[in-house]
């Protein structure tokens, strides 16, 4: 758990309730009776206090945005594979606790499962030390994305964008350079360049390589392009 700790940047005064936030139901389906509690409470506080964080960081950055357009925005920031993905980056499946039938099933990667465990280590986090931190370790994760945010109040995809228009243009798919990576395990910072026919047209930072690749796309596709 202390390198969990590590990943997260919160050190628990309680680490049963981080390691209660790791504990599939299955386990105990096999193990009636015994000790351990599974993170089914815990995410379920987990996904309101993360619902709620995002529903009012979303209000409060995009004034101009419709009713609909921040309940699109909620939803697919919040959505279980956005979640999971971010469990699989933090590499939380490796510290799940399943059933010997889970486990073999695939259950370790299953978005289902991630996105549960994602949700209830934020709820572990809330009780643990309160609605700061757990504030904080939301918007580390989720910010990036609420950046991307397009009028329609769903995600805007800069690199998908950027490849149509090279597409369009004749010109070959763009490509990834990671140029560095600093910070602790917590607070990760990634710095990618993006290159069309091996000439650079953007450079972008993130808290995550993904958010890093869209941040520079959305540079090229923001500046003046010349094939």
């Amino acid at each position: 758990m202390a390198a969990l700790e590590r990943v997260l940047g919160v050190r628990f005064k309680r680490r049963a309730l981080l390691q209660q936030a790791v504990v599939h139901r299955s386990v105990l389906n096999e193990q009636p009776g015994g000790p351990l509690e599974s993170y089914d409470r815990l995410e379920y506080l987990g996904d309101a206090f993360l619902g709620w964080v995002v529903a009012h960081e979303l209000f409060t950055r995009w004034p101009s945005f419709s009713e609909g357009e921040l309940t699109r925005a909620r939803a697919s920031l919040v959505q279980g594979r956005t979640l999971a993905n971010l469990a699989r980056e933090i590499g939380l499946g490796a510290y799940l606790k399943l059933g010997q039938g889970e486990a073999s099933s695939g259950g370790r990667d299953r978005d289902s499962n991630l996105a549960a465990a994602f949700e209830a280590v934020v709820g572990a986090v809330l009780i643990d030390r309160g609605e700061p931190t757990a504030r904080a370790l939301v918007l580390r994760y989720l910010s990036g994305a609420m950046d991307a945010i397009a009028p329609s109040g769903v995600p805007r995809d800069a690199k998908s964008a950027f490849q149509e228009l090279t597409q369009r243009l004749g010109l070959p798919l763009p490509t990834y350079e990671l140029l560095g990576e600093e910070g602790p395990p917590h607070a990760r910072r990634f710095t990618v360049r993006v290159l069309v026919d091996g000439v650079p047209r953007g450079e972008g930072t993130g808290s995550r390589k993904a958010d890093a690749e869209q941040a520079a796309a959305a540079i090229a596709l923001n500046s003046p392009f010349t094939p």
